[in-house]
């Protein structure tokens, strides 16, 4: 069984931080042109640029505060002797006038 990753601050923890640098969730979302309950409502409801706005006035990662939020993606590459490039059906193929008429 995996486990589910930690983050850096819990939300206690990053709203105390945000408050010791002299700023609140609603100034720091007012002056990034968001709606004002978005940086708000990050506890509960994701939101991508909001997270990120936070994350930098942190200076931190969005990946470090919101673990579970962000999954760490592997590189696919497609093993082309296992799976080799399907030749086009249109590649050859006389063009049929009767259908096309």
């Amino acid at each position: 069984m995996t486990q589910r990753p930690v983050p850096a601050l819990d939300w206690p923890g990053i709203v105390a931080e945000i408050h010791r640098r002299g700023m609140t969730l609603t100034e720091l979302a007012k002056r990034n042109g968001l709606p004002l309950g978005a940086t708000r409502k990050l506890r509960s409801t994701p939101h991508f640029k909001a997270q990120k706005i936070v994350a930098e006035f942190l200076g931190m990662k969005p990946e470090e505060l919101w673990p579970d939020r962000h999954h760490q993606r592997k590189p696919r590459i497609l093993d082309i002797a296992k799976y080799p490039p399907v030749a086009s059906k249109k590649e050859g193929a006389p063009a049929d006038k009767r259908s096309a008429a």
